[in-house]
């Protein structure tokens, strides 16, 4: 008779490590099957009569405290189980901090925070160690517990931390029942020696005592199933094929332009008209490479969307809007619903796009997406009136390959040979005026050349109310609430229109300065009306190429340096690498994306780089890279949207909100006082052959066009008179962060993006 699959019961405390731990659990327990549920899903009447078809239990991390009730759930009834019901139970972070107090342990608070710190632990060999050498381990809790004098539970292990804590427990057991726990973080990818072989050890602990006690194993059910799925959560693409009939085809020509000037481009096809929509991604400094220009066509259609709206609203070509209902569907079902009926086929395969969406997605999208509990603030329309989704569908393309020197000339559009020519004929006569402009800016050699921002105002946030509410969140870190916290403010810029006569775009001329003075990877200009999106981001959010085999890259950025005559390499990585605090940040952030990559593609995940310092064109920053590739399972069910369900269950991203995500959220929508609209959100692109492309929103300025979304009088012709932008900076606080110096780095962040409004370093502090 075949054995079946052991089945363990993972309890999640609402925490962004728990699919790490699900992974370790599926690497250290041969052929297991994980199950997770919330600590709040079940009461333990409810859970008790399923828990003889699991194995064991792995209670997992999360914020909080063990003696809150709402915080912990149903994890300090577990504890308690009847004699008959018991079974072996591992407990992580909290999970050890509620074993303990529940058998009658202190509950206090550390001196000094251990907040994505790496610690020596000593322990005895013993139990859940046995045979286990030498540990180090990584630790996120600002609270501990010890155990009392008489106790049912005694220590495995301690960390020892001088004079800032003292000695610390580290794991412990009960000394009759099937428990065991640790403090620190086995599924961390800074964890070197406790974590595979600590949950090896528990899985032998379990078999012995299971066989020890006869523990009966009852057959698995549809049944329990029903209340507890199987992990990871496969995601279920659309079943809308394509056309059959009349399939989407890409054509495609390739211009190779040797003298090739992508501002005149641009110029050529109209972006100097504010009153039409415009995108452009450009990769304006290494180590980015393509570049995308979106180009109308018939199937072009702009969609926006707000968050809590029952509808999407569509734009067509000739500007005929309708409003679709969403009925059952989220947005995201819509969405991918949409993009399924779309995909196409036989475009250059060495072009990251064929075409498909290009546009934005706002902080508060990701925010509704997540689940976090966060009243909408009334009016919402008065703090952010820019739409949650602005996209637009993108029949023709552009798209230039910076480092082969060539241009691909992309259509869907049936029948479209006469644009290729025009396209072509284009780039002839372009060719003919070259000279004209500069090869190393590609900016004409005009008047152009002079900043064309008129007397911008700058207000920034309020110092003392930005510090005191960097001493708030230090005070919901040190209860055990987050980890880290990443604290913004938006500075506001007030310009001069420029006169419509004149014929040139303000917003165009600020990017083109900016593009200059900051370049970036991840530029984009995207004129969506009413919303404009000016971006110089260093940052890729998400990559993820065509299937099959689809493979999902996260990029995330925490630690920068500028350069200077004095900073080479290796005082960067002095500065950086050699600093707790940037490192501290940027292991919070690797282990948060790690869990929302596991949470979708499975055991997959690799770390490829941790805290390397990489070389952009004004800065040195501390960059990691974590990639996740599709399971033979997922890909038989939906490799053709696994990207998109990457995006939307990572959303918003971790390095703008800190860890745990959704407390994180929670927290910090009650520390900043209105809604963080675009900044903080991703901008990039959706391609109709399967891959995506997005960008973390910082280093970026946006306005909201109200004269061209209302043809109201009364609103007055200050509107018309002046462009307000939004340029949203922060920075993540961690027990360890100085206020003052949080301030100054906010206001640095901000310096970037301002230099484009021409405002000098001293005027921006006044």
């Amino acid at each position: 008779m075949t054995q079946e699959a052991p089945h363990i019961l993972l309890i999640d405390s609402y925490d962004s490590f728990t699919h790490n731990l699900a992974a370790l659990c599926q690497q250290s327990i041969p052929g297991c099957n994980v199950h997770i549920i919330r600590n709040d899903d079940y009461s333990i009447d409810q859970l008790t009569p399923i828990l003889r078809h699991f194995s064991a239990i792995v209670v997992g991390p999360g914020p909080g405290s063990p003696i809150n009730d709402k915080d912990i759930g149903v994890v300090k009834d577990i504890w308690n189980l009847r004699e008959d019901d018991i079974l072996p139970i591992f407990g992580v972070c909290l999970g050890l901090q509620s074993l303990v107090v529940g058998f009658g342990g202190t509950l206090k608070r550390l001196n000094v925070v251990k907040h994505g710190q790496i610690s020596t632990i000593d322990h005895l060999g013993l139990e859940i160690f046995e045979g286990v050498g030498e540990v180090e381990a990584v630790r996120y809790h600002s609270l501990h517990v010890e155990i009392n004098e008489g106790s049912d539970v005694e220590a495995l292990a301690w960390a020892n931390d001088g004079e800032e804590n003292g000695r610390v427990l580290m794991a412990a057991r009960h000394k009759t029942k099937p428990f065991w726990a640790v403090q620190y973080h086995p599924e961390s990818v800074r964890t070197r020696g406790g974590g595979d072989d600590v949950l090896h050890n528990f899985w032998r602990l379990v078999n012995r005592w299971t066989s020890t006690r006869h523990r009966e194993i009852r057959p698995w059910s549809l049944q329990v199933q029903e209340m507890v799925s199987p992990w990871p959560i496969i995601a279920e693409c659309p079943t809308l094929a394509p056309n059959p009939i009349n399939p989407l085809v890409v054509n495609s020509s390739i211009v190779d332009t040797p003298n090739f000037s992508l501002i005149a481009l641009c110029e050529s096809l109209g972006v100097t008209d504010e009153s039409s929509d415009f995108v452009l991604l450009e990769s304006a400094a290494q180590p980015g490479r393509f570049s995308i220009i979106g180009c109308p066509s018939t199937m072009s259609t702009k969609l926006t969307y707000r968050v809590g709206d029952p509808h999407i609203r569509l734009e067509d070509s000739k500007g005929v809007v309708s409003l679709e209902d969403l009925k059952s569907q989220d947005i995201w079902e819509w969405l991918n619903s949409f993009m399924k009926a779309r995909s196409a086929s036989g475009g250059n395969p060495e072009v990251p796009f064929w075409g498909g969406f290009i546009g934005f997605l706002s902080y508060e999208l990701g925010v509704d997406s997540l689940g976090a509990d966060v009243p909408q603030r009334q009016p919402a329309s008065s703090s952010n009136p820019h739409p949650d989704v602005n996209l637009v569908f993108v029949g023709r393309s552009i798209v230039y390959d910076s480092f082969a020197g060539r241009v691909y000339l992309q259509t869907i559009v049936p029948n479209d040979d006469a644009w290729i020519r025009e396209m072509q004929s284009l780039f002839q006569a372009l060719e003919r005026t070259l000279t004209n402009f500069t090869s190393a800016t590609g900016v004409p050699r005009t008047s152009n050349d002079d900043p064309k921002i008129r007397s911008p105002s700058v207000v920034l946030p309020c110092k003392q109310t930005y510090i005191d509410r960097i001493k708030k969140a230090k005070e919901y870190l040190y209860s055990g609430d987050s980890y880290e916290l990443c604290l913004t403010a938006p500075t506001r810029i007030l310009v001069p229109r420029r006169p419509s006569q004149e014929g040139l775009s303000s917003s165009w001329e600020l990017y083109k300065i900016l593009r200059t003075k900051n370049p970036a990877p991840h530029s984009a200009f995207i004129r969506l009306h009413p919303s404009t999106l000016i971006s110089s981001s260093p940052e890729r959010f998400l990559s993820y190429t065509r299937p099959p085999n689809s493979v999902c890259q996260l990029r995330p950025i925490k630690g920068t340096v500028r350069k200077g005559p004095s900073v080479t390499r290796a005082a960067a990585e002095q500065l950086l690498i050699g600093s707790k605090k940037e490192v501290a940040e940027n292991l919070m952030i690797v282990d948060l994306i790690r869990h929302d990559l596991h949470g979708v593609v499975g055991e997959d995940v690799q770390t490829k780089q941790f805290c390397a310092v990489e070389e952009y064109e004004t800065v040195w920053q501390l960059v990691s890279v974590i990639e996740g590739r599709v399971t033979p399972e997922l890909g038989a069910t939906g490799d053709a949207c696994v990207g998109w369900e990457v995006l939307q269950r990572s959303l918003p991203p971790g390095s703008m909100t800190g860890a745990p995500k959704k407390r994180s959220v929670e927290i910090l929508h009650s520390l900043e006082d209105q809604d963080r609209s675009i900044y903080s959100g991703v901008f990039g692109y959706w391609c109709i052959g399967g891959s995506g492309d997005w960008s973390v929103t910082i280093r970026s300025c946006f306005k909201y066009d109200a004269q061209l979304s209302s043809s109201d009088p009364t609103q007055g012709p200050d509107l018309c008179s002046q462009d307000e932008w939004t340029l949203g900076a922060g920075g993540a606080i961690t027990a360890l962060s100085d206020p003052d110096d949080e301030w100054d780095e906010m206001v640095a962040k901000v310096e970037s993006v301002l230099r484009a409004f021409g405002v000098t370093e001293d005027s921006s502090k006044l």
